[in-house]
C-alpha cells in the first residue's frame, strides 16, 4: 500500500473509531511502528489528526478540508442514502441549489434518475458536468474563484451570482457543524458562497454524516436555527438529538447501510 493510500485508510478508520492505537493501526496494515508514527506526524501537520499518548484522534479543529478525491472514499454509504432522503424533499418544478461537495452529489444522482423538472444551481464542477447529460435539468453554475482542491467555485463572484436568484430549496454541505458552534469553515471564501445561499434559499437544508459533527473551522457561517432541516446518519450522539430538536428544526437520520 503507497503512503498516501495508508493515510487515506487511517483517516477513514479514525472516523469509524474516533481515536486509534498505533499498535492496532501497525497490524491492521502489517508496518512497522515508524511508518505508522511517520503516517501520524504527517496527517498532523496537515491539521487531520491530534497525536495522544500510544496513537491519535480526529481533529476537531479543521485547519483545511480534505481533497475532493479522499472525500469521495469515506461514507459513501451514508452519503447515497442521504441523497435518496433529500431527493424526497424536492418538487417538480422547484429551484434548487446543491453546494459543492461528494455527500451533493449524491443528490445529484438521485435526482438525476428520477426525470423531474427542476432548475439547479450549483458551485460544484463535478455536479454540473454530471447534470450536463440530463435533459429535465436546467443548469446553472455560479463561476468565480476556482478552489481546485474541492473542485468548487468560491468567493464574492460565486456568492454575487447566487444573491440573484430566488432558491427554493438549498442542499448545503459542511465538514464542520454542532449545536453551539453552528456551522463552519475554515475556507472564507466557501463562508461567502454559504452565507448567500442561506439568504437565497426559501428552505434550507443542511446535508452532513455525523462525523463532521462536533468540529469547527474558523469561519462562522450561521447558527443551526438557521436551517430548516439537517439530513444526517443515524450515529450522532444520542445527547446532541435533544438539542437539535430543541431548534425548532427537522432532522431526517439515515442508516449506514447500502440502499439500492
Amino acid at each position: 500500500m503507497l503512503p498516501d493510500e495508508r493515510r487515506v485508510f487511517i483517516y477513514s478508520y479514525l472516523h469509524q473509531h474516533a481515536h486509534a492505537a498505533i499498535s492496532d493501526l501497525v497490524k491492521l496494515l502489517d508496518v512497522s511502528h515508524m511508518t505508522i508514527r511517520r503516517d501520524l506526524k504527517e496527517m498532523e501537520n496537515e491539521g487531520k489528526v491530534v497525536l495522544i499518548s500510544g496513537g491519535a484522534k480526529l481533529n476537531q479543529a479543521l485547519i483545511q478540508e480534505l481533497p475532493y478525491t479522499e472525500k469521495t472514499m469515506l461514507h459513501h454509504a451514508v452519503k447515497r442514502n442521504i441523497g435518496q432522503v433529500a431527493e424526497r424533499l424536492i418538487e417538480s418544478g422547484s429551484v434548487i441549489y446543491l453546494d459543492a461537495g461528494t455527500t451533493t452529489y449524491e443528490i445529484a444522482r438521485v435526482i438525476a434518475s428520477k426525470l423531474k423538472k427542476i432548475t439547479v444551481i450549483t458551485n460544484d464542477f463535478t455536479i454540473a458536468d454530471f447534470l450536463m447529460a440530463s435533459p429535465m435539468i436546467e443548469l446553472f453554475h455560479t463561476g468565480g474563484q476556482v478552489d481546485v482542491r474541492n473542485r468548487s467555485a468560491v468567493g464574492h463572484s460565486a456568492a454575487q451570482f447566487i444573491r440573484q436568484h430566488n432558491i427554493d430549496i438549498a442542499f448545503i454541505s459542511s465538514s464542520s457543524w454542532d449545536a453551539v458552534r453552528g456551522i463552519s469553515t475554515p475556507d472564507e471564501g466557501k463562508m461567502l458562497v454559504k452565507q448567500a445561499v442561506l439568504a437565497a434559499s426559501r428552505r434550507k437544508v443542511l446535508v452532513s454524516d455525523s462525523s463532521k459533527y462536533g468540529k469547527y473551522g474558523m469561519f462562522h457561517i450561521s447558527s443551526l436555527n438557521e436551517v430548516d432541516d439537517i439530513i444526517c446518519d443515524s450515529q450522532l450522539p444520542t445527547e446532541i438529538i435533544p438539542k437539535l430538536q430543541e431548534l425548532n428544526l427537522r432532522l431526517h437520520q439515515v442508516s449506514s447501510a447500502v440502499v439500492d
